[in-house]
């Protein structure tokens, strides 16, 4: 198994440690995930998101290309702004999410999925123009801090003037970027920084009074309140932008980029299924797998992620469904170990989110 370049302050911290997309990884620390969750919510949670991949590209047909291997459009993308896109098989599924950071016109920084790092990177050599580098920067660590404290913390911990960097946009000061997105709806940033400066960055705001670490478990609970997508299992590579309720990723005029013939086919005509939240309104907890009933008793789909909200102390889940039983407040059921549970499709995100400047349907 790989490990970041913070496995031995996880260790240090008594996390339980268990595998995630081929490496050793955190999945709570000694306060459990509930306690986790709730305090990245009120104060300041630190995450390792090391395992994810960091490449740039750079080169004339950089814009180019991300024109081609993604829907979204990047032309009137200011310099240091980050979007959440993704890419695009030929038959319009979806290969991963990412974001996209336009540093200029010519050069742009992206972070992909660990589990996709080496599909993705493959995938885009493939259709790599000659006049553009793709670099990987795997000698950089990445660390999220997230909540509503987060801005404070930062700010006191690199004594930077990071206040007026506005949401999804990305500021390089020496050797970090810092960018104002996150993966739990609250503010945060994520700050990629060399490996080996990791370990003392992370200590450093571990010793911060608002800041705890949180692991992938809490990570996971915070992003399904948030109604956002985990790769392969919410979307994969048969599951279209459109399907997955993530049309607002593409361009105006997007019209060539691969996958594009389905995609913009179900952009104008509908798709036979839609990404939709479900509420329990009935005691119970449904997780990924199970399968949603009409009021009627008719499997019409079935749950891509679920799990217990804290913040809400219901359970919730998304999944697909027909567009007929999409509209929210639709009366439905789960069934859970051959039990019926009463539900209702619910809006997403379950919780409204509270990053600093809300213009992004998305915080990465």
């Amino acid at each position: 198994m790989q490990k970041t370049p913070l496995h031995e302050s996880h260790l240090k911290a008594k996390a339980k440690m268990g595998e995630f997309a081929g490496y050793d990884m955190p999945l709570f620390y000694e306060g459990g995930v509930m306690e986790e969750h709730l305090w990245t919510r009120t104060k300041a949670g630190v995450f390792d998101v090391s395992h994810m991949g960091q490449i740039i590209l750079e080169g004339p047909e950089a814009m180019a290309l991300l024109h081609t291997i993604t829907p979204s459009s990047f032309v009137k993308t200011p310099p240091m702004m980050a979007k959440y896109t993704v890419l695009t098989n030929k038959d319009g599924g979806i290969i991963d999410d990412l974001i996209v950071t336009k540093i200029t016109d010519t050069k742009f920084f992206a972070v992909i999925n660990a589990g996709c790092k080496e599909k993705d990177i493959s995938w885009i050599d493939e259709n790599l123009p000659d006049s553009v580098e793709m670099k990987r920067l795997d000698d950089r660590g990445l660390i999220a801090l997230q909540g509503p404290a987060a801005e404070k913390v930062l700010h006191e911990v690199l004594y930077l003037d990071i206040l007026q960097l506005k949401y999804m946009r990305m500021v390089q000061i020496d050797d970090l970027y810092i960018s104002r997105l996150g993966y739990t709806g609250e503010d945060g940033f994520e700050i990629s920084l060399p490996a080996e400066h990791a370990p003392t960055f992370w200590e450093r705001l571990c010793e911060h009074g608002d800041v705890q670490p949180i692991g992938l478990a809490a990570r996971d609970s915070l992003r399904l309140e948030m109604g956002y997508c985990l790769y392969g299992h919410d979307i994969d590579d048969t599951t279209s932008p459109v399907e997955a309720d993530l049309a607002w990723v593409i361009g105006k005029d997007a019209d060539e980029f691969i996958g594009s013939k389905r995609i913009l086919d179900e952009l104008e005509n509908g798709a036979s299924r839609k990404r939709v939240g479900v509420m329990l309104t009935d005691k119970g907890v449904a997780r990924e797998g199970a399968k949603i009933l009409s009021s009627e008793g008719y499997e019409i789909g079935v749950l891509t992620s679920g799990g217990f909200s804290p913040s809400l102390q219901k359970s919730i889940g998304q999944g697909y469904v027909p567009p007929l039983y999409a509209e929210e407040g639709t009366e439905v059921l789960l069934e859970v170990r051959g039990r019926q549970i009463k539900a209702e499709i619910s809006k997403l995100p379950f919780l409204p989110a509270k990053v600093k400047t809300a213009t992004s349907k998305k915080a990465g």
